[in-house]
Formats: structure tokens, C-alpha cells, sequence
């Protein structure tokens, strides 16, 4: 994710302060990736040095607004039109994995029922969470959502076949 773009995204619609940043930010996301108002402030901060953003004049109530530069915008469509990498082979459970066979742990099929129920318990979260969401005001994060419980649903398809090959062994 990258809190800068979101910046950009969220001045690319109007001129706002620090504060009103993190909470449409926030309100952006359903709460699901709180975000430190001190990196607001860091993120403006290099944003304006980099020519994306200039502070607006002070609206006298103590809240400078900021605005996004046209610099700003082409930074923002460029990033918009950038296909997202995804790391294939470099998970993080499979490392766990691989590291309890160099150490012979001897307890995969309790790594891997760990795993399952994690899987699970986070599917029922997501699908509690998309149960919640209103179709038309809610479409993207919906998205998202139904985007997570296929990983998960893959996952778990995964964990559930190294499972039987350790119970054939």
C-alpha cells in the first residue's frame, strides 16, 4: 500500500488538511489499515519537497490545507496505470515450513493444522466484514474483500494438500 499515492488520491479531489487526510483516508479503507498521523504530516512533507503537493494559504484556523500539484496528478495517474508485482514464490508460511525441515520439527501436520485454522478464522472475518458492506456504496471495498476469501479459499486448497501428503507418507 502506499500512503502517498493515497495522498495524492485523496487531494486529487479536493484541498485538504493533515487531519482530514487521515480520517477520509481511514474511512477509505473500513478502518482496516489505521494510519499514524505523524506519517500524514512525513508523507506531506516530502510530498511538497518532491513538487506533488504545495501547502495552501493557512485558512486561519490553525490548519494549513494542502493542494495537489499538476506534477502531483501525473505522479498519481502514472502510478494508477503501473501493474501491482506479486511475490509468486516468497510466502511466508512456505519459509516457516522450510525452516522446521532444517531444524527436523517434526510437528508439520501441526504447523499446517495451525495454518488451516487461521485460514479459516480469517475467512469467516472477511465474509462477516463483507456481510456488512453496502453494495452501493461499498462496491470497491467489496472487491477487495471477495479478492481476500479467493487467497484465503487457495490457501487453504494448499494447506489442505500438503496435509494429505503428509498423512500418505
Amino acid at each position: 500500500m502506499s500512503v502517498k499515492h493515497a495522498i495524492l488520491a485523496l487531494l486529487y479531489q479536493r484541498n485538504r488538511h493533515g487531519y482530514d487526510i487521515k480520517v477520509k483516508f481511514e474511512r477509505m479503507v473500513h478502518g482496516q489499515w489505521p494510519l499514524n498521523a505523524g506519517q500524514v504530516y512525513t508523507t506531506l512533507d516530502r510530498l511538497i519537497r518532491d513538487g506533488l503537493v504545495k501547502p495552501v494559504t493557512d485558512s486561519g484556523d490553525d490548519r494549513k490545507e494542502y493542494q495537489i500539484t499538476d506534477a502531483g496528478r501525473e505522479e498519481l495517474h502514472r502510478w494508477l496505470l503501473m501493474p501491482v508485482e506479486r511475490y509468486l514464490l516468497k510466502d511466508a508460511f512456505f519459509f516457516k515450513l522450510l525452516c522446521a525441515q532444517e531444524i527436523d520439527f517434526h510437528q508439520e501436520s501441526e504447523i499446517l493444522s495451525r495454518q488451516r485454522a487461521s485460514l479459516i478464522r480469517n475467512m469467516m472475518q472477511l465474509r462477516q466484514l463483507r456481510a456488512g458492506l453496502d453494495p452501493e456504496r461499498h462496491r470497491s471495498m467489496i472487491y477487495l474483500v471477495e479478492g481476500g476469501i479467493l487467497h484465503l479459499e487457495a490457501d487453504m486448497k494448499w494447506v489442505e494438500m500438503l496435509l494429505e501428503e503428509i498423512k500418505e507418507e
